[in-house]
């Protein structure tokens, strides 16, 4: 009995170190990227979708809109919530939706216990501020500076070098670190997650306590988004957290920041190329700035702008120029933004040896 309980356990750990979701705003402080859901600088917290003409690009992704949703009143799960019809008559008269659409939209919510866990934390022992373990950071490194990782890297990077190389000439981005972003991310589109992004961040707006508020707006995102680029709000999966694509950015972030870069009439971030142009305009827009340093070893803490990182040799320490706070805007962890640099100077690396002199090698 004991052996199942910790089997459980590890399960539950691991799975929330794998979420990805790393989109702006950044939800938590993170030790693996469970990505755009666990991040910490949260912010403060028309008409029924219509048809696609294109089909689904994937079963995790956008599929076309079926108008099959409708009802004169709320049931099923979240039928005696009065936090949700709220919403619902929010939703109604400052975005225009249908009421009837709505009450059979969430008649068809699921609560996800899943996810009410993973957002719980667990009750903290002992008192002040906890130190930062030893050899953290490689632990940490140890999960993306992998021979796979970089393997993978090159092979996306070499199947969308022209996506890659026009994204970066169009937003000012190093295409080494769109590339890291993304295989930080989902393990370049190995890794999108599985929860339906519908029922998560459901679930987190009216079935937890600590960051209601900022789900809640995300929701009313993702309901606006599903209109705007017409499809069904019940299909996309993602993280837990409600982050989705190859780049796992939040709702919010999607309908400011994403873009249609292989211009067939829709925004879809399981589509790599868009999801390569959408992450170089995050970038862009988070004041990224082009052939730029990110960050230098450094002998020891000599100033503000240096960081300290725990190895299991021993501290390490780095100085931090722009680049690197722009990285952590995706995921404000020293560790991410650094695991991201890493990644990408070490598929940079591989990619110019394995294809220097070849069509679609970029040069810096």
């Amino acid at each position: 009995m004991a052996s199942l309980v910790y089997k459980r356990l590890f399960k539950l750990t691991l799975a929330a170190l794998l979420v990805g979701c790393a989109s702006k705003p950044t939800p938590h402080p993170v030790e693996y990227p469970a990505s755009a859901a666990q991040q910490s600088n949260i912010p403060p917290a028309d008409n029924i979708p219509g048809q696609l003409s294109q089909p689904p690009s994937s079963s995790h992704g956008m599929a076309p809109h079926t108008n099959r949703y409708g009802a004169q009143k709320l049931t099923g799960t979240y039928a005696n919530s009065p936090a949700l019809h709220e919403f619902i008559q929010r939703m109604v008269h400052k975005q225009g939706f249908s009421e009837a659409y709505l009450n059979g939209l969430f008649s068809q919510a699921n609560r996800l216990d899943s996810v009410i866990r993973l957002e719980s934390p667990a009750p903290s022992i002992g008192l002040g501020p906890s130190k930062p373990q030893p050899g953290s950071w490689s632990r940490y490194r140890e999960k993306f500076l992998t021979d796979a990782h970089i393997g993978n890297g090159v092979e996306f990077w070499r199947n969308n070098a022209e996506a890659i190389q026009k994204a970066s000439a169009t937003y000012g981005v190093d295409p080494e670190y769109i590339v890291g972003i993304i295989g930080v991310e989902t393990y370049f589109g190995k890794n999108f997650g599985k929860t339906r992004i519908f029922d998560a961040l459901t679930t987190l707006s009216f079935d937890t306590v600590r960051r209601s508020g900022y789900f809640m707006s995300e929701l009313e995102n993702f309901l606006l988004m599903a209109r705007d680029e017409g499809f069904d709000p019940r299909l996309p999966q993602g993280s837990w957290a409600g982050a989705m694509g190859y780049g796992q950015f939040m709702p919010s972030s999607f309908r400011r920041l994403a873009v249609d870069f292989n211009n067939d009439g829709r925004r879809d971030l399981w589509h790599p190329k868009d999801a390569v142009g959408s992450v170089a305009n995050y970038f862009s827009h988070s004041g990224w700035q082009p052939h730029n340093p990110v960050t230098k070893r450094e002998a020891a803490a000599n100033d503000a702008s240096v960081i300290e990182l725990s190895t299991y040799e021993g501290s390490e320490y780095w100085h931090i120029y722009p680049n690197f706070n722009v990285i952590k805007k995706y995921n404000n962890s020293n560790k991410y933004a650094m695991a991201v640099h890493q990644l990408a100077q070490a598929i940079k690396q591989r990619y110019q040896q394995t294809y220097a002199g070849q069509s679609g090698y970029l040069r810096n």
